[in-house]
């Protein structure tokens, strides 16, 4: 961008930043859901195989709590999400969302078994699989590449944090090096990744967050979800918080810091979210993120207040 154009706002359809949803009209020409999917997958974070636990912040149901129910087939997981979201939109296509826990955590066969039947099913257009950057030995990644070429695929990694510090804190059970490791065995076949980080973080200043803002833009990852730390009950992090070992971020805190993050962020990569909510009978707090949309709308008001946009400051990169 030329000097004389930094003052100019840049827009991306009605946003000031480029949403996953404003790209997915662009690519479909139509509304396109993603519907959470349970596929009864474990995570190594868990199980012992690298810790036990699994991440502080992670709810029982592995951060899949509006995900289909387990017990259920994947079929009839998908049918009830897809008419339950249509209850809202009378029409879309579809990406089925394998959300809940590590979902490439196991043998390649169970996962052709477990991803083939949602890809056949009438109007999904693709699939979007959250995982572990640990979880991701050759014969998955190729197994990945060959869908991506014939589907629309995502591959989203749980980065949370770049500060090994606070990772160790949350039990996060991978470093920063092995993360890179799993988005160069990704982009190597062209498959895009959605990197997911968390304000908020136990032991985290503002400016380590905005740090962690800067390190994924300078990774080639072609989308960001940017998370506010929840605390639920039933985890480690709501023991951690009774203890007074965290502070909750207040909605003006986060809504100035999100708007730093995607100063800084390069104007191509997908904002897959800026903000969450936790299911209402676990939440602990902050209580103010369950207004999801007033956050939103915070966010959208304070890059107008300040006549910015997504990657106003952004310093160039992949």
């Amino acid at each position: 961008m030329k000097i004389e154009d930094m003052n100019k706002p840049t827009f991306f359809g009605e946003k000031r930043y480029y949403t996953w949803n404003q790209h997915l009209k662009n690519e479909f020409g139509t509304k396109v859901f993603k519907i959470p999917l349970d596929a009864g997958f474990d995570c190594p974070n868990r199980d012992g195989k690298v810790a036990y636990g699994g991440c502080t912040f992670c709810s029982e149901r592995g951060s899949g709590d509006f995900a289909g129910n387990r017990e259920d087939d994947l079929i009839t997981q998908f049918h009830t999400i897809k008419n339950r979201m249509h209850r809202k939109w009378k029409e879309g296509k579809y990406i089925g969302y394998f959300q809940a826990y590590t979902n490439t955590y196991a043998p390649v066969e169970t996962l052709k078994r477990l991803y083939e039947p949602i890809l056949e099913q009438e109007d999904v257009v693709g699939l979007s699989i959250a995982t572990r950057p640990d979880c991701l030995p050759e014969d998955v990644v190729e197994y990945l590449a060959e869908l991506n070429k014939r589907t629309y695929l995502w591959v989203e990694l749980g980065l949370q944090t770049v500060h090994e510090k606070t990772a160790q804190f949350i039990n996060r059970a991978h470093d920063y090096s092995c993360y890179k490791e799993g988005v160069e065995k990704l982009r190597k076949h062209g498959i895009a990744v959605c990197s997911h980080i968390i304000n908020g973080l136990p032991l985290e200043t503002p400016e380590m967050m905005l740090e962690t803002a800067k390190e994924v833009a300078k990774l080639d990852v072609q989308g960001i979800k940017i998370h506010l730390l929840h605390v639920l009950k039933k985890t480690p992090l709501a023991k951690q918080y009774e203890k007074g070992l965290l502070e909750l971020m207040e909605m003006d805190d986060y809504v100035n810091l999100v708007v730093d993050q995607l100063e800084i962020l390069p104007p191509h990569m997908m904002i897959h979210r800026l903000t969450g909510d936790g299911p209402g009978d676990l939440m602990i707090g902050p209580m103010w993120s369950m207004g999801k949309w007033s956050v939103l709308n915070r966010i959208e008001a304070e890059l107008k207040n300040r006549n910015s946009w997504q990657g106003k400051f952004y310093k160039g990169g992949i």
